[in-house]
């Protein structure tokens, strides 16, 4: 597509300035001689690379048991990606003692049906493992390889608490259900798993040092401590995906590591776990990349927050969705609108912030609205 946009404000460095858009060959160019849209009234920004979403979950399993056909589930997501200004997604599938959508089995399937689906959103893996899985951890490695998977993320589920009190963990029965395992069952196994947790830290050093190796992307996940952090850090495991606490996130950055706060966290004004704010830690300048986590709209309404409460202005808020998470990604070729760079943005109506447009890579995954009808005419 040979394309260029006129008279809409776009973002750059400075903020929103009228310049124009050039597209050529799924590139961001200088002015070329090609058809002209005017879009005068709209912006265009750089289309939003989400860093660590599982929204995907719903599209795939709308109800319990409906999981026949998780292409058609991949593609409507998509849609909603599309729909979101995503140009970029990281589907997060866990591979968990949690079973059921999130158990080993489960997470070979997706990764089938995502390698045979062709999505029009540029979509990446990341692998949430449970780390006191020590049986699988060779499983584990062999599915890394057998699919390139180039993104993993460390995550401690367990109800160490009431486990470490001998008490049966809280909504036990509903989750025990949702594995397929019997209440008694579920609750042998967490047991077990509890009972090696001090075999856990040199089996992750190994395994993380092996997977560096491979030059896999490695992040934890709700780092409760400094101490913690820094733990994970000296195993070469660089991103901390929402600490816990101030003092976390600054331990991570001091550290020469990466934060990643979630989006609906700054949505709702703070965390639904009361948990640290992620618009606190913002504001401290310890955050590197916003994630949609379970909700894609929350991408660009927390950017809009943070813009609405004056915490950040608009072209350093929306680094936070776009070129932020892009770079810690090791996407240099994307996240910002300037010539050479992939063709990746999104045309925004500013009165009603709705996003009529999408482009990943020259090519759109969405398209509606006044945006629709410009192009058409």
């Amino acid at each position: 597509m040979r394309i260029s946009f006129v008279n809409a404000e776009v973002l750059g460095p400075n903020g929103l300035e009228p310049t124009p858009i050039a597209v050529s060959d799924g590139l961001l160019a200088a002015e070329i001689d090609a058809r002209s849209v005017d879009l005068s009234g709209y912006w265009i920004l750089p289309a939003m690379v989400d860093v660590h979403g599982d929204g995907f979950e719903r599209h795939l399993a709308p109800r319990r048991g409906a999981l026949r056909d998780l292409g058609q589930g991949l593609m409507s997501a998509d849609a909603e990606l599309a729909a979101n200004g995503i140009a970029t997604a990281t589907l997060a599938q866990f591979y968990s003692w949690e079973g059921g959508m999130r158990g080993p089995e489960f997470a070979r399937r997706f990764l089938e049906a995502h390698r045979g689906c062709e999505m029009l959103t540029d979509t990446r893996i990341q692998m949430r493992f449970e780390t006191h899985l020590l049986d699988d951890y060779s499983v584990f490695e062999e599915l890394i390889d057998a699919f390139n998977v180039p993104y993993v993320v460390f995550n401690d589920h367990l109800p160490h608490d009431a486990l470490n009190k001998g008490k049966r963990p809280p909504r036990h029965t509903g989750q025990a259900l949702k594995s397929g395992r019997s209440p008694e069952a579920h609750l042998e196994l967490l047991k077990a798993l509890h009972a090696r947790s001090e075999d856990v830290t040199g089996a992750l050093a190994a395994l993380a040092k092996r997977l560096i190796k491979k030059d896999v992307l490695l992040g934890s996940h709700d780092d409760d401590t400094p101490e913690a952090r820094g733990l994970f850090q000296d195993m070469g495991i660089s991103l901390s995906e929402f600490p816990e606490t101030i003092e976390t996130a600054k331990a991570a950055k001091d550290g020469a590591g990466q934060v990643i706060l979630g989006a609906p966290n700054v949505v709702r004004g703070g965390s639904h776990s009361g948990k640290v704010s992620a618009a606190e830690v913002i504001a401290s300048g310890y955050c590197d990349a916003l994630a949609s986590d379970y909700h894609y709209p929350a991408l660009k309404q927390a950017a809009f927050r943070l813009v609405d409460d004056q915490v950040l202005p608009l072209e350093t808020a929306w680094k936070l969705v776009s070129e932020g998470p892009a770079r810690l990604l090791g996407l240099s070729d994307r996240g910002r609108l300037e010539s050479g760079l992939r063709a990746d943005l999104v045309i925004l109506n500013p009165e009603t912030r709705r996003i009529e447009a999408t482009m990943v890579a020259g090519r759109f995954s969405h398209l509606t609205g006044g945006v629709a009808e410009r192009l058409l005419h």
